[in-house]
């Protein structure tokens, strides 16, 4: 029997590689395995980073748009690693790579309420995250106001922090966009693509991964317009970024939290829920304790058979941004 993924090595043959391994859509097979391990420990010298962009050179493991998938390869290293299949150099202090312990301040803290009709804070500025002082600023009222807290991406993503000419330098809405799940029954059959279409068109797919409407901003209609703009926004901000359109987006909502009214309200479609298990529940320990719903977007006429058909993304040349 092949083992895979959660078939953790017995005591005896720990360290063993195993016959194959699922990792963010990608199958890698034992001889891949054993490059990961050889690549550890034979390039200890250069660090985590520098193997990690290494092995996916070798393995030709790259974004559509022909940037390397370092992010997930160190992720992958440090599964197998704790694992017990491979062995990695300690991780060196070359400076602040976005701090996972975000430091509160004041300019998260609650502000001046801001009341009245979602017209009247319209034109709406959908800014995209990039300048540090931006990304500080997001980061903190994630991790202080949404109930999810702050987690660091994995993948292609875009943040967005939204104002308004009334709102001045307060922040109304803060929003995360990143890479979609692997699978999700509802949405794989309300599209109708098998495994090998799924794994080559998956990245035209894009996840509102956080939304939120911060506290002080009391506007009734406010967040199914952001929504709106976003959708429309989005696909130009992602080709600018990623050097391609996607074709779809897709949330989930915490069905005890929240009814969905401001996804509904922006045309976004209800097709299901979960099977109640995060990203990386493999093991199936958490099913059905947190079921979310499904909503997706399409952002193009016939998205099912776009998604279906051989991707037609052209690779491009360049270092990951």
């Amino acid at each position: 029997m092949t083992r895979g993924w959660h078939d953790r090595p017995p005591r005896e043959k720990l360290g063993s590689v195993p016959l194959s391994v699922r990792f963010c859509g990608r199958i890698f097979a034992e001889q891949e395995l054993q490059l990961l391990r050889e690549m550890a420990r034979d390039y200890a010298g250069l660090g985590v980073t520098e193997i990690a962009r290494t092995v996916c050179e070798l393995l030709d493991w790259k974004r559509a748009n022909g940037r390397l998938k370092d992010q997930e390869c160190r992720q992958l290293l440090a599964r197998l690693r704790d694992q017990g299949w491979l062995t990695l150099p300690p991780v060196r202090n070359s400076g602040p790579r976005g701090p996972r312990r975000i430091v509160l301040s004041e300019a998260s803290a609650a502000q001046v309420t801001l009341e009245g009709s979602a017209g009247e804070f319209e034109p709406l500025e959908l800014r995209v995250v990039e300048s540090p002082s931006e990304s500080r600023m997001w980061m903190e009222l994630i991790e202080r106001h949404h109930y999810l807290g702050y987690r660091v991406p994995v993948g292609a993503n875009l943040r967005y922090i939204v104002r308004s000419p009334r709102s001045a330098e307060q922040v109304l809405a803060c929003l995360l966009w990143s890479s979609p799940a692997w699978k999700m029954a509802p949405r794989d059959h309300w599209i109708g693509w098998n495994q090998e279409q799924r794994a080559q068109n998956l990245q035209l797919v894009v996840n509102n991964s956080r939304f939120l409407i911060l506290p002080w901003a009391r506007v009734p209609g406010l967040a199914s317009k952001v929504l709106g703009q976003c959708a429309r926004q989005l696909p130009g901000d992602w080709e600018l970024r990623y050097s391609y359109r996607p074709l779809l987006l897709e949330t989930l909502v915490d069905a005890r939290r929240f009814r969905g009214t401001c996804y509904r309200a922006a045309n976004w479609i209800r097709i299901g829920q979960t099977q109640g298990r995060g990203r990386m529940d493999r093991e199936h320990r958490a099913h059905g304790l947190a079921p979310k719903d499904i909503y997706l977007y399409p952002l193009c006429r016939n998205v099912q058979q776009q998604l279906c058909r051989p991707s037609n993304i052209t690779p491009l040349s360049g270092p990951d941004r």
